[in-house]
């Protein structure tokens, strides 16, 4: 899972350096999985995205990752995973999801009822800011596309 989160973040055209000291803070570990947070999508038996929930109290949480791989970008996976993960926290009694999102995924975010927030450092790059997002459930999850 690791490499499919490596493969997505690459393909925004970070390059090999920059994917390399991102490594450490994108590593899933086992402690990482628990089955009730973390929800994959799979094609033909493969897995070709991922999402995790943290592991907070409602009324917030967080959306910890959500990554697609590249051969599944522009299919409509990454929505579906953020509609689940949405319905899911939501069910949990969450009121609201903030998202540490990456620049190039802001706008997928933005166009399913995010909004941002401010800016978080990331935890990665000295130096570097990434948006805060947040996207209240209110009474129902984000729909799937």
């Amino acid at each position: 899972m690791t490499e499919l989160v490596l493969r997505s973040k690459a393909h925004w055209g970070y390059d090999a350096d920059f994917i390399e000291a991102c490594r450490e803070e994108l590593t899933l570990r086992p402690a990482d999985l628990t089955p009730d947070r973390v929800f994959v999508a799979e094609r033909s038996g493969n897995a070709v995205g991922i999402a995790a929930l943290s592991r907070d109290l409602p009324p917030t949480g967080a959306l910890n990752l959500l990554y697609v791989d590249p051969s599944a970008i522009g299919h409509g996976v990454g929505g579906r995973l953020f509609a689940h993960a949405c319905a899911i926290a939501r069910a949990a009694g969450f009121a609201r999801l903030t998202i540490d999102a990456d620049p190039h995924a802001e706008p997928f975010y933005l166009s399913r009822g995010a909004v941002r927030i401010g800016e978080t450092p990331s935890g990665s790059i000295p130096g570097r800011m990434l948006p805060l997002l947040a996207v209240d459930l209110g009474d129902r999850a984000p729909a799937e596309p």
